[in-house]
């Protein structure tokens, strides 16, 4: 069964947590952590982009010379595509590139990073991150005091206002709560510190 460290804020190590060998210990599953990373990237486009075709360009109604006898090449309109000012062949239009996954293959994938987080030593357990204020510097000194000085993700139980905030300010840091975890998140973290409590409700949800 896996373990890991418990620190408090201050970086001191207080204690030892046992984790739960489905949720934490499996063997990373790459190809499925692949698909689902791909999913939340497609998920997040906007798919606003749009273009005109030449039938929605304004313009080109008059022919631009007679068919026959000028020399040039035949034309019908100005607004063709090979015009300045003309229509886009094929122009792309707003769509949704948003698609479902198998609810057991998000379950593998959340595990499988999970566990290479653990396998990796990536994985840093705070016995209970609580603020009395909003103070920045005291979440950027919980990650100067547990090596995390680079991108990390901070995993809370519940909404805590005061560490969303506070951390909000600081570059390459995100919070999220255990309900709103996904996989590109824990991956793209070099550090993914959990709060004591959420690695309870991480197994409770996922075990």
């Amino acid at each position: 069964m896996p373990k890991a460290a418990v620190y408090d804020m201050a970086g001191k190590e207080i204690g030892e947590i046992e984790l739960s060998e489905s949720v934490f210990g499996i063997e990373p599953n790459k190809s499925v952590m692949l698909h689902m990373v791909k999913n939340y990237l497609a998920n997040q486009r906007q798919g606003t982009q749009s273009a005109l075709t030449r039938a929605e360009v304004s313009g080109g109604g008059k022919k631009p010379w007679r068919q026959k006898g000028t020399g040039h090449a035949r034309q019908g309109s100005t607004r063709a595509p090979q015009w300045t000012h003309g229509g886009i062949v094929f122009a792309p239009k707003p769509r949704d590139y948003s698609y479902t996954v198998n609810k057991k293959v998000r379950r593998l994938a959340m595990k499988s990073a999970f566990s290479a987080k653990v396998a990796a030593n990536e994985m840093v357990v705070i016995d209970s991150i609580a603020m009395d204020e909003y103070k920045t510097k005291t979440i950027a000194a919980m990650l100067k005091a547990v090596g995390a000085e680079k991108k990390a993700l901070i995993v809370l139980p519940e909404v805590n206002e005061k560490v969303i905030a506070s951390a909000a300010n600081i570059p390459g840091v995100k919070t999220a709560q255990v309900n709103t975890l996904n996989v590109y998140d824990i991956l793209n973290a070099d550090m993914f510190i959990v709060a004591k409590d959420a690695v309870s409700k991480i197994e409770e949800v996922y075990a």
